[in-house]
């Protein structure tokens, strides 16, 4: 298996910098974690891109839940992927459901749309979906999804570990709906590291867990340096 990869969260250019320097593969540009992970500004992407030279993928979300808003809220937010499209930004991670819990085919196509294609994580919206088999088909068509970030249940990867090896086994079988990455984030904690891997999962994403003091903490570059040695041991 090849060496699995690190994602942590950013919100600022030092972070950035302290990810990186701690091992961190990739990085997922998020701003206001009050409302667990918001669209960053052009200028925050600007600054980070300019900080680091690891790939960097940008939240589209422009206000907390899992529902885009309406049809207003929407506009905005493909106006801010074409901006951050248009400032350099080549990778995203998005996710919408309807009201029913499934997935919102929609807002989901039309930001996939306005990034041209680039390439793009379905965030833990698959978590709170009425249906994550159904889902995952729903969407295998559409341009640029390469990665599903889950924790396999929406309160954490303590309850989701056994859905995440169930889809672990299903991506290793080439399923369909399973040809994306299986990235496992939320509530990730070392001592689950082991299980994970044997399990044959290879992307691992986190946030408070790189930083010392949770949120009011920057990422720490020893903190991401130690999930490092864990993924590659």
């Amino acid at each position: 298996m090849s060496r699995p990869i690190l994602e942590v969260i950013a919100l600022d250019a030092a972070d950035a910098r302290a990810a990186q320097a701690g091992g961190a593969d990739r990085l997922e540009l998020v701003t206001d974690m009050a409302a667990d992970g918001l669209v960053p500004s052009r200028e925050t992407f600007v600054r980070i891109r300019a900080a680091v030279d690891i790939p960097l993928r940008v939240m589209l979300r422009a206000a907390d839940g899992f529902t885009v808003g309406g049809a207003e809220a929407l506009d905005g937010l493909l106006a801010r992927a074409r901006e951050l499209r248009a400032a350099g930004a080549d990778e995203f991670v998005l996710g919408f459901l309807d009201e029913a819990g499934q997935p919102d085919l929609y807002a989901v196509g039309a930001l996939a749309e306005a990034t041209a294609g680039c390439p793009w994580t379905f965030h833990r919206a698959i978590d709170r979906a009425a249906d994550r088999d159904g889902l995952r088909k729903q969407l295998a068509d559409l341009p640029g999804l390469d990665t599903y970030l889950t924790a396999g249940a929406p309160t954490g990867v303590d309850d989701g570990m056994e859905v995440l090896r169930a889809e672990a086994a299903r991506s290793a079988a080439r399923e369909p709906g399973y040809g994306p990455r299986l990235m496992v984030g939320g509530g990730l904690r070392l001592e689950h590291v082991p299980a994970l891997r044997a399990a044959g999962v290879d992307a691992f994403h986190i946030g408070g867990a790189a930083r010392t003091a949770g949120w009011t903490s920057p990422v720490s570059a020893a903190a991401v340096r130690e999930w490092r040695t864990a993924l590659d041991g």
